[in-house]
């Protein structure tokens, strides 16, 4: 974990919504630091925390301003996006991150993953939740499935043998997040036409994949 916490903003035009999210990420982590929960673009470019470390953004914002002119505003001011949206069309994600945002999440998403995904994106690594990835990459059987760095974590310690108390201390998350990557892993190749059930045929797959050598 870093020591200084990661500093964020959310922009959620969805009252409601902000006071939600900002409770859940409060209380599911300790090492983001919440400074501000704007309804607007201009208000978070104006608030005098900004410019912070990521900021998690509306993608419905009924305000007319492009995003990707938003993502290439906040990406010269050393910030780095996440974004949610209430829904996942694949065109529209991947505009968004051929665009430079480093995640995408669908509001259902729990707060365990959206923590996540603030975690990954202040390290600059990207962070798609399992539902869009499965959008995304529908109709790609055969070729290996496309996971974040943390999932490749998980799967290449859970496939070294490792049992998930020991996979979530490594990484520094919760034995629940462990078990979610797990699932979402799973998911990704199933959809990909891999059945990785087990952990046998998940150890052999990481292998074959590059994400296990052999000897491990």
């Amino acid at each position: 974990m870093s020591e200084q916490p990661i500093r964020i903003a959310i922009v959620d035009d969805h009252k409601m919504l902000l006071g939600a999210l900002t409770e859940w990420i409060r209380s599911a982590a300790d090492d983001i630091r919440m400074v501000a929960a704007v309804a607007s673009w201009p208000e978070l470019l104006t608030h005098p925390e900004f410019p912070v470390d990521v900021v998690l953004l509306d993608l419905d914002l009924k305000d007319n301003i492009p995003v990707s002119l938003k993502l290439s505003t906040l990406k010269t001011t050393g910030v780095r996006t996440v974004l949610m949206s209430t829904y996942s069309e694949p065109a529209v994600v991947r505009e968004a991150l051929a665009a430079g945002a480093l995640g995408y999440l669908v509001k259902s998403e729990d707060a365990e993953m959206i923590v996540e995904a603030i975690r990954a994106a202040s390290k600059g690594e990207s962070f798609i939740s399992a539902e869009l990835d499965l959008a995304l990459n529908a109709g790609e059987v055969g070729g290996a499935p496309k996971l974040s760095a943390q999932e490749r974590r998980v799967m290449a310690l859970y496939g070294a043998g490792e049992p998930v108390k020991a996979v979530a201390f490594q990484l520094g998350i919760s034995d629940e997040t462990a078990k979610s990557y797990l699932k979402r892993i799973r998911e990704k190749y199933r959809v990909a036409g891999y059945d990785v059930g087990t952990k046998v045929a998940l150890r052999k797959r990481a292998i074959q994949d590059g994400i296990l050598l052999q000897g491990d």
